[in-house]
C-alpha cells in the first residue's frame, strides 16, 4: 500500500514538474517568435520590450562570407526604424532548451523570407532570463550560412 502511495505522489510531482517546464517553452516560443515579427514590423516599441539588456549582454552575427557583426546590445533598446527588418516573416524549427529557474538558453533553426520573397537561413543561439515574471532576451548570436541573391 505504501509503494502505490508513493508512486501517485512521483507522479503527481513528475506531472506537475513536467507541466511547468513545457508553460515556460511555450512562453519562451512566443517571446522569440514576437522578436522576430516585431523586428521585421518596424516595431520599435514591440521590438524593445523583448529584450533587458545586462552589463554581460553580447549580440553575435556571422554571415555566410565569413564576416563577424558585434551588434552593441544598447542597439536593441534604441533601435530606429530604418535600421531594423525589412517586412517578411520567419518560422524557427528544431528548438533545443535549458531551462534553469530564471535563466534559459534556446537554440534553434530560422528560415526568415524577406517581403521579395528572398529567403535567409540561420541558426541561432538566444539567452534569456526571466524578468519581474517574464521571459526576455539577454544575448545571441546568430550565423547566417545562406541567403538567397
Amino acid at each position: 500500500m505504501k509503494w502505490k502511495v508513493i508512486l501517485i505522489a512521483i507522479i503527481c510531482f513528475s506531472s506537475n514538474t513536467y507541466s511547468q517546464k513545457s508553460k515556460e517553452e511555450i512562453a519562451i516560443k512566443k517571446l522569440l517568435e514576437k522578436e522576430s515579427a516585431t523586428w521585421r514590423a518596424k516595431d520599435v516599441q514591440g521590438h524593445t520590450e523583448c529584450w533587458h539588456i545586462q552589463p554581460y549582454s553580447r549580440i553575435l552575427v556571422s554571415l555566410p562570407n565569413g564576416q563577424t557583426i558585434d551588434v552593441p546590445p544598447t542597439a536593441m533598446q534604441n533601435e530606429k526604424p530604418e535600421s531594423m527588418g525589412n517586412g517578411g516573416f520567419a518560422v524557427n524549427s528544431n528548438y533545443k532548451m535549458s531551462i534553469n529557474k530564471n535563466n534559459a538558453w534556446v537554440s534553434h533553426d530560422e528560415l526568415s523570407t524577406d517581403a521579395e520573397g528572398k529567403r535567409t537561413w540561420s541558426y541561432e543561439i538566444r539567452l534569456l532570463e526571466k524578468i519581474k515574471g517574464q521571459w526576455k532576451l539577454v544575448g545571441q548570436s546568430l550565423h547566417i550560412y545562406k541567403r538567397e541573391n
